[in-house]
């Protein structure tokens, strides 16, 4: 027979789970129901409402057809230089960060918690101190106004949260594999490859998204660093409400929004039970 006695608790638990489930998708829901209904509809009736004639338009004039910081061709150029910036400085800083994590776990050296302590100390630096600091080194490079410098940016910085992935899942690696590999004359970069980064895949698997959907969603460093059609697509659309600011067009701007939000929704949905098993692998060491 079931257990009921913690049954009016359990019904509070998932009474407030679901207010506060609702309370996170009601913007969402919002925005999803704008992009479908035109702009006419919107402003004869309100910002919430169910769509009276579909508008499924709004979708491709946001994807090619509106001006943008004097472009007329939609999110589409700015969502490849997001691309452009996030795919690359996602794979450089996951690299970099599992082989850091890799040395300072498995190869204790003199220093090793410092130089550990040193990188993960970025964690806690607000990105407004770091502004002043990377327009010096973008403008000493020659690098303002460039992807490059965004890419830059993004891999070095992510270092601190792939350094603390990474060294964190590996300490639970058992040190008999690295001394068994040392003894056949193994090297480090050998036994990273051979031995470490096939374990590695969930953890990897956190730091790719952890990765991708930071740098796809930052906005403070390419409003900064970046302007006109070098721009990532979250500038862009700052661009896009200051360009329709005479004439609302409130449903392109929510199809945009969407569109813009539509890879890291997919990341979510494609490899996010990956990501909490990542997280909790190796927890137990």
């Amino acid at each position: 027979m079931r257990d009921r006695t913690f049954a009016p608790s359990r019904m509070l638990i998932y009474l407030v789970v679901l207010l506060v489930a609702v309370a996170y998708l009601v913007p969402l829901i919002v925005v999803v129901l704008n992009s479908l209904r035109s702009n006419e509809e919107i402003a004869q009736t309100s910002m919430i409402g169910w769509p009276l004639r579909w508008a499924f338009g709004n979708y491709l004039t946001a994807w090619s057809d509106f001006c943008v910081a004097q472009t007329c061709a939609g999110i589409r150029p700015y969502m490849l230089n997001s691309a452009l910036v996030t795919i690359p400085a996602t794979i450089f800083s996951t690299l970099l960060g599992a082989v850091a994590g890799y040395a300072v776990s498995l190869w204790r050296f003199r220093g090793d918690q410092w130089i550990y302590g040193i990188v993960t100390l970025g964690i806690f630096l607000p990105q407004q101190m770091r502004l002043l600091p990377w327009t010096i080194v973008l403008r000493d490079m020659g690098l303002m106004n460039t992807l490059t410098g965004l890419v830059m940016i993004h891999t070095i910085q992510g270092l601190s949260f792939t350094v603390l992935f990474c060294r964190n899942y590996y300490v639970s690696v058992p040190q008999e594999l690295i001394r068994a590999a040392r003894i056949d004359g193994a090297g480090f970069f050998r036994i990273f490859w051979r031995i470490i980064l096939p374990l590695s895949p969930p953890i990897l698997v956190v730091t790719v998204i952890w990765q991708f959907t930071h740098i796809w969603n930052e906005f403070l460093y390419g409003v900064t660093f970046t302007t006109g059609q070098q721009q990532p697509v979250t500038a862009a659309l700052i661009a896009l409400s200051a360009a329709v600011a005479d004439i609302p067009q409130n449903g392109v701007q929510s199809a945009a929004v969407m569109i813009a939000a539509l890879p890291t929704l997919l990341i979510y949905l494609i490899g996010g039970k990956y990501f909490v098993r990542g997280l909790t692998a190796g927890a137990v060491k």
